[in-house]
């Protein structure tokens, strides 16, 4: 007979496998959209990512990488498949902690363990190992090229080596166990500092193992010692030691005239000396404690150690190289991920709170290298605000005018009232604890209603009987029926019976990776998608009591059955109904095999623009598949992106004015000291009396020269630049640009000698101000670099040009004149048609096997295909290309069939359109299955749900309303669309 070691460690990489078969078959093929572009392309390369970067994970990538054998279209496959082993061993090490565990409330060596005992061991590892494997969340984040399955790789081995420790009652060779753990951890901030959070939960296990009668207050003063450790890694060591190396640096520099980089040096030997001195010391002392401290220290260091590669990496001025942390003080705003700015958490100022001033001598100094020293050009203040609008754990801080409107919205509270305390904590609990944290815990173990953006857990005892089409056949529609939530709770009453010890430490892992986390993520009253990957570690340890409802399960069959064949049998039964359910239920939506549109449509919006352009993006959607594609690809490496995001920065603008692969650098001519950060991030809209329009170029060479006659002194003493006019007026050599064979001759007459247009009327902020630099540089030139602007940009980031920019597919061009009237742009219907029909790719949308994630992944094609070709077959209409006008309909409506990518607000003003053309009958099959759809939808919400869908309301009334009145105003023979007419009408009383 097999012993049980050799048992439980087959039975672990069986379970290993099951989870290793189910994510590489449901694995995405490609690049997924967010974060996973970026950091394909930086593993592939070894570039330097967003802040604060995840070296070990990219080390890792550019290793699996070289599995595609110089594929290049198979790079993204095998970078994901680095998620789906480490999601799989994941698995693997949470059934060893979950026996680990068991054996300890069995109060048994393994060796002693009986058959039923071991049974019930094994089984409840396989049970909360699988439950773990088919949830949710962890799911989604298994199959793509992110860093939260590594991430819960490394939670799950600390926790399982944590253990282990315990296990081990020599105590030299425990010793070495917390030097693992300690090495790990610094592993870990290579990926992500989530595992950091499990700490104090593992200073309470250090306590009961070193204490036989441990105690509350002892207890209480281990996980404050934790804690504290936890605070020294995250705030002493990660950017602590940077920060101390950098006033060495400041010291060798510049008071003793060293050269760069000789401080650092020297603050690295003497950390090193005082190491190795520390170490001796304990050794001759016989200081234990102090000897594992300090290698626990040194082993930290070296897992941390990756991030020279960011170090290194910088210094290649690589083409994605972000915050550029190849110097010190660079490096050291990277690992602080001081561009995205602070939350108040204990105590600041709430969204009504205005400044009133600045605390003096409580400024950060910011510095630049010039001439070997480091020179401080200006300072970064530290605001101050009423103090009547401070407060205590402050959760509606954002003072962003959409976020305003939502506090006032979700708490009743009147504009320009001040929220009370009372309505901060309202907040608190029922948003961020409840909508951004218990939504996502029941997704995972009551199930889920949709994939749409705020869905809501499924409500099991719902009568289904009216539930819409779109949403009883959605996907992601999850109804687990109970099973993993009552298995969570029979497992933890379990061990509340037998081992209130190791409850106590994974109910404060639980409560430190979800509410406590919660707590400190402090989030705005909207996110741009849904946030529930960063709680994975909460559901991680709510699978561990799950396990365990095994052993309860079994402990109740045993009353009753005798022969352990038959109650293995029936508890194996039982027990296997919540994976069972997961996996079943989960399948569908979470198999990504298959799903490429997310890369087709960068290439899409690449293949929108002309040679050698320079393209505008906005958010990491529109630009970082584009990375993906040209890095990892080399596909349309020609076109410049220039993330509008990003374009503030004094590191990106350096980076834009360098030759990349086939394109040349931007013509931005401003220099390096007026781009610092601090310098010229605003500039100030002052308008003058009298002066109606300037010159665009002039201006700009006003502020090159830094010329007093366009600044001003501040309430805070500083000078800085102003915008006088927000009319302005760039050159047009109407000869030269008319003779190029890339200008439409038709719109010559529309041309001037000067393009004017007028500024959006506030202030002017760094990237803005760069973007007209590149304008206004490409117009003194002679327009010879196409400019575009992404049609995915929100309205504002257009700076007032629409009137001059020509849609050309997913981007628009900008043009050297204007066509007055055209405020969403005009449309080249013979460039538009050519890139839409022949140059766009398509593929997959017309597969209903594929699935398409949720409102965002149906909202690409959607908003940028559908209404592209809306703006299009339009503009076809109106010029009598009524045969091209169907054409392009009848394409667009084959590629992405409602099967798969359901019509939706644009598809129902291609009615009208059909109309147009004379195809009436396909005009008819897009209204009734749109009003059809509808108003079931109507039907369900408007009975008792209209509070929370209202959105949904509007967008189904507006749909309606669009085709009924298409229809209405056509010569379509009212019979055939009565019915629909009659159902719009119904709704509309409903409403009213």
């Amino acid at each position: 007979m097999w012993s049980f070691k050799k048992l439980n460690n087959w039975t672990g990489w069986g379970v290993f496998l099951i989870a290793l078969i189910t994510y590489t078959m449901t694995v995405e093929p490609t690049a997924s959209f967010w974060d996973c572009g970026e950091f394909i392309a930086c593993a592939y390369k070894l570039q330097v990512p967003h802040p604060p970067g995840a070296p070990l994970f990219l080390l890792l990538g550019r290793m699996f990488s070289l599995l595609a054998l110089g594929d290049v279209t198979k790079v993204a496959y095998w970078v994901n498949m680095l998620s789906v082993l480490s999601s799989a061993l994941t698995i693997l090490f949470l059934h060893w902690t979950i026996v680990m565990i068991g054996r300890k409330m069995i109060k048994k060596s393994f060796e002693d363990l009986n058959a039923n005992e071991r049974f019930g061991l094994l089984a409840s590892g396989v049970v909360g190992s699988l439950i773990y494997t088919f949830s949710d969340t962890f799911w989604f984040s298994a199959v793509e090229a992110e860093v939260y399955a590594m991430s819960s790789f490394f939670t799950a081995i600390v926790v399982w080596a944590a253990f282990k420790w315990e296990l081990v009652e020599d105590r030299a060779e425990s010793n070495r166990w917390i030097l693992f753990i300690a090495y790990l951890v610094g592993l870990s901030i290579g990926v992500h500092l989530l595992n950091l959070v499990t700490l104090p939960a593992l200073g309470l296990l250090y306590y009961f193992k070193r204490y036989e009668k441990p105690t509350l207050t002892g207890g209480v003063i281990s996980i404050l010692v934790a804690l504290f450790i936890l605070g020294i890694i995250n705030s002493g060591i990660i950017p602590g030691l940077p920060s101390l190396a950098f006033q060495f640096e400041l010291t060798f520099v510049n008071a003793l005239g060293f050269s760069y980089g000789s401080g650092a040096i020297v603050f690295l030997i003497l950390l090193i000396a005082a190491v190795v001195f520390g170490i001796q010391y304990s050794y001759a002392k016989g200081k234990e404690v102090l000897n594992v401290a300090l290698f626990s220290f040194v082993f930290l260091l070296i897992g941390y150690s990756t991030y020279t590669v960011a170090l290194v990496r910088s210094g290649y001025n690589t083409p994605i190289n972000e915050n550029d942390p190849s110097n010190i003080l660079n490096f050291l705003k990277y690992l602080k991920r001081e561009q995205y700015g602070e939350r108040s958490l204990i105590y600041g100022p709430v969204y009504t709170a205005e400044v009133t001033g600045y605390k003096e001598g409580a400024e950060t100094p910011i510095y630049k290298m010039k001439e070997g020293k480091y020179v401080e050009y200006t300072k970064k203040p530290v605001y101050e605000y009423d103090k009547t609008q401070m407060m205590l754990l402050p959760r509606v801080y954002s003072n962003q005018a959409n976020h305003v409107k939502l506090y006032q919205e979700m708490l009743g509270i009147p504009a320009g009232e001040k929220p009370s305390f009372g309505k901060n904590l309202e907040f608190l609990f029922t948003h961020q604890l409840g909508h951004m944290y218990m939504r996502y815990l029941l997704w995972n173990f009551v199930g889920r209603e949709s994939d749409f953006q705020d869905a809501w857990a499924i409500n099991t005892f719902e009568d289904t009987s009216k539930l819409p089409d779109i949403l009883r056949n959605n996907k992601a529609r999850n109804n687990y029926f109970f099973l993993p939530i009552i298995f969570v709770l029979l497992g933890f009453f379990y061990m509340l019976r037998k081992n209130d010890k190791d409850l106590l430490v994974t109910i404060l892992m639980f409560v430190l990776t979800g509410v406590a986390l919660t707590v400190y993520l402090n989030s705005p009253p909207t996110e741009p998608r849904e946030r529930d990957y960063i709680f994975v570690g909460s559901f991680y340890f709510m699978s561990i009591w799950a396990g365990f409802a095994v052993m309860q399960i079994l402990e109740f069959i045993q009353k009753f059955v005798k022969a352990d064949k038959a109650k293995w049998a029936i508890a194996a039964l039982l027990g296997l109904t919540a994976p069972a359910i997961l996996a079943q239920q989960n399948w569908d939506d979470h198999d990504r095999s298959g799903r490429v549109h997310q890369i087709d449509f960068a290439k899409n919006l690449l293949n929108s623009c002309a040679p050698n352009a320079i393209l505008f993006t906005g958010g990491d959607n529109d630009t970082f598949p584009l990375w993906y594609v040209q890095e990892v690809e080399g596909f349309r490496t020609d076109v410049r992106v220039c993330n509008l995001s990003l374009l503030g920065t004094d590191w990106y603008i350096d980076q834009m004015k360098r030759k990349t692969y086939e394109s040349q650098p931007l013509p931005i001519q401003l220099t390096k000291d007026q781009l610092m950060e601090g310098v010229n991030d605003q500039i100030l809209f002052n308008p003058k009396e009298g002066l109606t329009a300037m010159s665009l170029p002039d201006y700009l060479d006003l502020l090159h020269k830094d010329s007093p006659s366009i600044q001003e002194q501040t309430q805070l003493g500083e000078t800085i630049n102003t915008l006088p006019t927000d009319s302005v007026v760039i050159p047009v050599d109407i000869a030269a640009v008319a003779k190029t064979n890339w200008f439409p001759k038709q719109f010559v007459p529309y041309m001037s000698p000067a393009l004017g247009w007028k500024l959006p009327s506030h202030n002017i902020y760094k990237g803005e101000l760069i973007q007209l630099e590149i304008i206004s540089n490409n117009a003194i030139s002679g327009w010879k670099r196409p400019i575009y602007f992404a049609s995915t940009l929100p309205n504002d980031q257009y700076l007032g040009l629409k009137e001059s920019m020509q849609l050309e597919g997913y981007a628009y061009r900008l043009m050297p004149f204007k066509i007055p009237g055209a405020n969403d742009g005009y449309v080249n219907t013979q460039i538009m048609s050519d890139n839409i029909l022949k140059k766009m790719y398509w593929r997959g949308l017309d597969n209903d096997k594929i699935y398409y994630h949720g409102d965002f992944y149906l909202g690409i094609p959607s908003v940028t295909a559908r209404l592209s070709v809306y703006r299009l077959a339009d503009q076809l209409v109106r010029e009598g290309s009524l045969a091209q006008a169907k054409k392009v309909l009848d394409y667009l409506d084959q590629k992405m069939p409602d099967k798969v990518i359901p019509y939706d607000q644009f598809s129902a003003s291609m009615v009208e359109l059909y109309i147009a053309v004379g195809d009436a009958t396909s005009a008819l099959r897009i209204a009734k299955r749109m009003v059809d759809r509808d108003d079931q939808l109507l039907d369900y919400y408007l009975d008792g749900r209209y509070a929370y869908h209202e959105r949904d309301v509007q967008i189904a009334i507006y749909e309606m309303n669009l085709v009924v009145s298409a229809l209405k105003a056509s010569k379509v023979n009212p019979a055939k669309y009565q019915a629909l007419e009659a159902k719009f009408t119904k709704q509309m009383g409903r409403l009213q």
